[in-house]
């Protein structure tokens, strides 16, 4: 087998599989990544002790991990534990893909919040809005650009 067969056998891989699997996978990987990525964010930056550490290693250990190590693990591990997945090996994939994704863009999210100046919160406060007012209003507009 040489090169050009199998680059053309990726070829017809793609275009009779494109809309079904590739397409679809990268909508939910984006789609969950970002809303699971978003509470572990928020999650890191909480006040609560016990919620930073989860989130913290949490990050630490998905990002630390080759990715292929996460496929496997979520591929044959994940149908032991649940095993309504046992016949599932596109949800398992997703769910690994869902749990890379969300978090890398944890830390995205958490990095343009705490990008944005102290001195704006803290001239928020001032004219008296809430912590959740400061966040909503002030920090989160700016953090977007930043993101």
């Amino acid at each position: 087998m040489n090169f050009i067969t199998i680059c053309e056998n990726v070829v017809k891989l793609l275009v009779k599989y494109w809309d079904k699997f590739l397409l679809t996978g990268l909508g939910y990987t984006v789609f969950f990544g970002a809303i699971l990525g978003s509470l572990i964010a928020l999650l890191r930056m909480s006040k609560v002790a016990p919620f930073r550490w989860i989130a913290a290693a949490y990050t630490e250990i998905i990002r630390g991990t080759p990715m292929l190590l996460q496929l496997y693990l979520f591929y044959f591990g994940l149908p032991m534990l649940i095993p309504l997945l046992n016949k599932q090996q596109y949800a398992c994939v997703a769910i690994a893909l869902v749990c890379n994704s969300a978090a890398y863009v944890s830390e995205i999210i958490r990095s343009g919040i705490q990008a944005v100046d102290q001195g704006q919160t803290e001239a928020s406060r001032s004219l008296g809005l809430s912590q959740k007012q400061t966040m909503l209003s002030v920090v989160l507009p700016q953090a977007v650009k930043n993101i």
